[in-house]
């Protein structure tokens, strides 16, 4: 599209149509990584996993209960069940907990990975536009210096001209017959 678009004479500017770089920006824009959208469904991923934790913890503590009542006799069982519920809900919070924080790192990875990404593309967009610049530039060096090269060779053509005109000039004044009669 630079390259095609009409160049501002003796300057290094090209006009370029403005709506047609704003529909490529956009195409552009359209096509970075899916890696946003991975991040948000893991973090909402996250959010499904705490609370299914969070549900089995209760459904736990709740089978510890029912088992605990069930089995009651004279000699204590009812303490050693809460001790028992006890253990198995810290046991749960733990796991929960460990759910959570690995849950977490993944999803800070996939976002650095997405930033890493995104610098990279847009590093070579910065690299591809500098090559773009870089030849538009050797482009108009070079049309440049033909139409300096045509400029002198014409201009050596008229300098050669008026020398001949110069010379034949001189040629006619000095052979010219006098009249001495």
């Amino acid at each position: 599209m630079i390259l095609e678009s009409p160049r501002v004479p003796f300057t290094r500017r090209t006009l370029i149509d403005e709506e047609q770089i704003l529909d490529h920006l956009d195409k552009i824009r359209l096509s970075l990584p899916s890696a946003f959208q991975d991040a948000s469904a893991l973090l909402q991923r996250q959010e499904e996993i705490l609370q299914q934790a969070e549900q089995y913890a209760r459904e736990v503590v709740e089978a510890a209960e029912r088992q605990a009542n069930g089995i009651l006799d004279e000699m204590g069982i009812v303490r050693q069940a809460k001790v028992e519920a006890d253990r198995v809900r810290q046991q749960v919070q733990i796991d929960c907990e460990a759910a959570q924080e690995q849950t977490i790192a993944e999803i800070e990875q996939l976002q650095m990975q997405a930033q890493q990404e995104l610098e990279a593309m847009r590093a070579r967009a910065i690299a591809e536009a500098s090559a773009i610049e870089t030849g538009a530039d050797e482009y108009a060096d070079r049309v440049l210096r033909n139409i300096e090269q045509q400029l002198s060779d014409m201009l050596r053509v008229i300098r050669n001209g008026r020398q001949q005109l110069q010379q034949e000039s001189a040629y006619r004044v000095h052979d010219r017959p006098t009249n001495t009669d």
